[in-house]
């Protein structure tokens, strides 16, 4: 799963899939992006972060557990080992997002440059 989170017209926080721009079946790869780095997370089963923004725009990639995350509308959508979410949602409400399931959470993280 490709997914991104942004902040709408509306304030909130909402999903769009990218899988189908990005990874469309074809091989090779995308477009080189300008990072600042990359640092690692690790969260405990159970880890509830509550309503936030992003703190920058960054990729997340999962490497360990699975994470909840969810918008203002409902939409709550599972994230596993391997799947990428681009965090856009700097202002607004957010998201809340929980580590679900037994195991600890590890991300990557890759802040963007602008």
């Amino acid at each position: 799963m490709f997914m991104r989170i942004y902040t709408g017209a509306d304030g909130e926080s909402h999903f769009e899939d990218m899988s189908g721009s990005i990874l469309d079946g074809q091989f090779g790869a995308t477009q080189l992006q300008t990072a600042e780095g990359v640092f690692f997370t690790r969260s405990r089963p159970g880890n509830d972060s509550g309503w936030h923004t992003a703190p920058r725009r960054q990729y997340v990639i999962g490497l360990t557990g699975v994470v909840e995350i969810a918008t203002a509308d409902g939409t709550a959508l599972q994230f596993k080992p391997g799947d990428v979410l681009l965090a856009e949602d700097l202002t607004g409400r957010g998201h809340s997002t929980r580590v679900i399931g037994d195991d600890v959470r590890v991300s990557a993280m890759v802040p963007l440059r602008d």
